[in-house]
């Protein structure tokens, strides 16, 4: 009988243990799956969600080289200002002017004696034109030297000279990548026709000749977002002297010597010959006139 007992309560510990064990595992697998990686979608809402925007973050990044597009003129108007011409694969490069005033090859342009010896191919540049394939570098004969065609990144432009050299030429500051000019785009197209009213522009001059002078002394430059990028003294009787400390490269290209005042208008000489005419805007500032490339004002100052 003790036998029977025995075996009866032996046979029942055995089958209970099981089930106390099924009611202690269950309470386990809820902790399984935050720590691990591959759990389903609904187990991890928290996380799953969080990593859903990096993916998003590449797909804004294209939108970064949008205003590189804009920086490079689609007509000759948006050409004027400053350039950088660089050849690829070396550090020499050469900081030049175009001008949008009509030269002896095309329109004109200014760059530092020393762009000869670093970039050779400056040596025979006389002039720039625009075509309907772009800009290109012209010598004394109108025979281009370097061809442009836009890079596809939209932010510069790129030539092959005949040698076979690679050239990038890259805006630092020109008249296309002024947003708020495009407007005045359309002002050079009177300005021709106001070339011949030349002579009504100097009857506010005999009205006020005291005040439209121009007197000599220290003056800022100020361009389109920027003010007092470069200081200049224009000294007795006409000699003009860069100060130290100048941060606009367009004004050390164009390296003005010396200055003069007829009809109204203030002139100033650069070494190489070239002239920058300015009319007076009162409060003893002077603009550029015409209005052409980048903003150029000159404005009297103390010292």
């Amino acid at each position: 009988m003790r036998r029977i007992l025995l075996a009866a309560s032996t046979t029942a510990l055995i089958s209970g243990f099981p089930a106390a064990a099924q009611e202690a595992i269950p309470s386990r697998p809820p902790e399984m799956p935050p720590t691990l990686p591959g759990a389903m979608p609904g187990a991890m809402p928290g996380t799953l969600p969080g990593t859903l925007p990096e993916p998003a973050a590449p797909g804004a990044a294209p939108e970064a080289p949008i205003p590189a597009a804009g920086r490079l003129p689609d007509r000759f108007t948006g050409v004027p200002g400053t350039w950088d011409l660089s050849r690829d694969g070396t550090n020499f490069r050469c900081v030049m002017t175009l001008a949008l005033d009509s030269g002896q090859a095309g329109r004109r342009l200014a760059f530092p004696a020393g762009c000869r010896r670093a970039l050779p191919v400056t040596t025979g540049m006389a002039g720039w034109l625009w075509t309907e394939a772009g800009l290109r570098l012209v010598d004394r004969n109108l025979r281009p030297l370097l061809i442009f065609a836009r890079r596809p990144d939209g932010g510069s432009l790129v030539a092959r000279a005949e040698s076979g050299e690679v050239y990038s030429f890259v805006p630092l500051d020109i008249a296309a990548m002024r947003p708020s000019e495009p407007g005045a785009g359309a002002l050079p197209d009177p300005a021709p026709a106001a070339d011949p009213a030349a002579p009504h522009a100097a009857q506010p001059v005999a009205a006020s000749p005291a005040g439209s002078n121009p007197e000599a002394g220290l003056y800022a430059l100020d361009r389109y977002r920027d003010r007092d990028t470069c200081r200049l003294d224009l000294a007795v009787p006409s000699s003009v002297h860069i100060l130290p400390g100048c941060r606009d490269g367009g004004i050390q290209v164009f390296d003005p010597v010396s200055w003069n005042f007829a009809a109204g208008r203030l002139t100033l000489k650069a070494r190489r010959g070239h002239t920058v005419g300015l009319v007076p805007t009162g409060d003893g500032a002077w603009r550029r006139d015409p209005e052409t490339g980048t903003t150029f004002v000159l404005r009297k100052v103390e010292p």
